[in-house]
């Protein structure tokens, strides 16, 4: 018995014996050496982040207290010469145009495509269309829409698109650039030209022009001839006073030609009486005018410059065109971001709301929108975090004549800091703290959104 109990208990008391020797409870010993072995791993991203985040914001809050030299304590005095500046007013403008219109734009067109994707066949191959342009560098792509912009139509995209609509549309002047040959006989009002002298029924008008190359006239442009005065009508010519052949100027004769499709006006008291064109040898004639006497007018859209599109990268125009060149790049990401939110989204919901009798549209704006509210908001302040630091689009797109209209805190911080007239490092700080403050809400609240869905 005795024996029985003995090896009955030997082997658990040594279980027990051997547990007690070689299994120690894990206790505050245990976790202080994970703690060790944490540390020692986070040690070197802690140091990185410390050495290329902490440093650079406790010393660009530390510089913007001092003078440009850094030899003298100013305190706040940058940042109240900071909003003073009417460059960096522009720049906060601009910024705030920013971020009320490209996040909201991105995300719209995001949503628009992530939805529309979902319907067609080659999806794969659309959003890889689209997010493309995120592989292009921003500078990279500055350069393409600085192409694009160009304002001459030959080398302008944008602009050749424009004349070619402009021209469907609205036919170009035969005779840009013509003018009178004698400025005193027919004088030049808002691009119009009109005669001095008046005229009536039996009288012949003779107004020779030039400015015009022989070779611009049309084809079917015939030697101008003098014309007989007929009392029953006023009559007129209007010739290009250029030949080859010479012969003096003002008169006809010596191969010049006349100039057909001009439009001709006879005014009285400065109201237009009657209007007519000129024929292929540049004669015209009004048969119907009452008594009287008329001046006699060759309005302006007869010598018109030719549509050459628009000034895109003007001051007036130029931060929509960037802005315009950042939705491009950034719709990728938004369509991809959203289009994962998409495809999280329980489909029984999409099909009940279907069996209800609700429409694609009734469902797209009552079930799935308010489904993806939260992926949609994170895309949004994304967003707003990438246009406060916009750089390379605009110090690329912008040229020199217009970059002050176009510029934003952060172009505006490296002219102050690092551009030519520059070197104030004590202002570059002050606009860094200044950007750094209008950055930190937006991150504090996509970390806490975070936080929020993981628990």
């Amino acid at each position: 018995m005795s024996t029985l109990l003995t090896s009955d208990q030997g082997p658990a008391a040594g279980a027990a014996g051997g547990t007690a020797r070689t299994g120690r409870p894990k206790g505050r010993t245990g976790t202080r050496g994970s703690l060790r072995v944490a540390a020692l791993y986070l040690l070197p991203a802690v140091a990185l982040i410390a050495i290329y985040l902490a440093y650079p914001v406790v010393y660009s809050i530390g510089r913007s207290l001092f003078d440009r030299s850094g030899a003298t304590f100013v305190g706040l005095h940058n940042y109240a010469e900071l909003f003073t500046d009417p460059r960096t007013q522009v720049a906060l403008r601009n910024n705030v145009i920013w971020v009320l219109v490209a996040p909201a734009l991105v995300t719209g067109l995001g949503l628009i495509f992530a939805v529309l994707t979902e319907k067609i066949r080659w999806a794969t191959a659309f959003r890889l269309v689209l997010f493309m342009p995120m592989a292009i560098s921003l500078f990279a792509s500055g350069i393409i829409f600085r192409l694009v912009y160009q304002e001459d139509p030959s080398l302008g995209l944008a602009n050749a698109a424009a004349v070619t609509v402009h021209d469907a549309f609205l036919e170009p002047s035969k005779y840009p650039g013509a003018r009178a040959r004698d400025a005193r006989a027919l004088v030049a009002d808002h691009g119009n030209l009109t005669t001095t002298a008046n005229y009536g029924r039996g009288d012949v008008v003779r107004l020779p022009l030039v400015g015009l190359s022989p070779q611009k006239l049309p084809r079917q442009a015939a030697p101008a001839q003098d014309l007989r005065p007929d009392p029953r009508d006023l009559r007129g010519v209007v010739w290009l006073d250029v030949a080859a052949g010479g012969g003096p100027p003002g008169t006809l004769g010596g191969g010049k030609r006349g100039m057909p499709g001009v439009t001709v006006q006879a005014l009285r008291d400065g109201h237009v009486t009657a209007t007519t064109t000129t024929g292929d040898d540049g004669s015209f004639a009004f048969p119907d005018l009452s008594p009287g006497t008329y001046t006699i007018r060759l309005p302006a859209s007869n010598f018109a410059q030719p549509f050459r599109g628009l000034t895109w990268l003007g001051p007036a125009l130029v931060t929509p065109v960037i802005i315009s060149a950042w939705v491009w790049i950034t719709t990728g990401f938004a369509m991809t971001f959203i289009g994962a939110g998409l495809s999280a989204i329980p489909r029984d919901a999409l099909e009940a709301a279907r069996v209800d009798g609700a429409t694609e549209w009734q469902v797209f704006r009552r079930v799935t929108v308010p489904l993806l509210s939260p992926v949609l908001l994170v895309v949004f302040v994304t967003l707003v975090i990438n246009v406060l630091k916009v750089f390379e689009l605009v110090f690329v797109i912008a040229p020199g004549s217009a970059q002050a209209d176009a510029n934003v805190l952060a172009l505006q911080l490296w002219q102050v800091a690092f551009g030519a007239g520059g070197g104030d490092q004590a202002m570059g700080s002050a606009l860094a703290v200044v950007l750094f403050l209008l950055v930190v809400p937006a991150m504090l609240f996509n970390i806490r959104r975070f936080r929020r869905e993981r628990r």
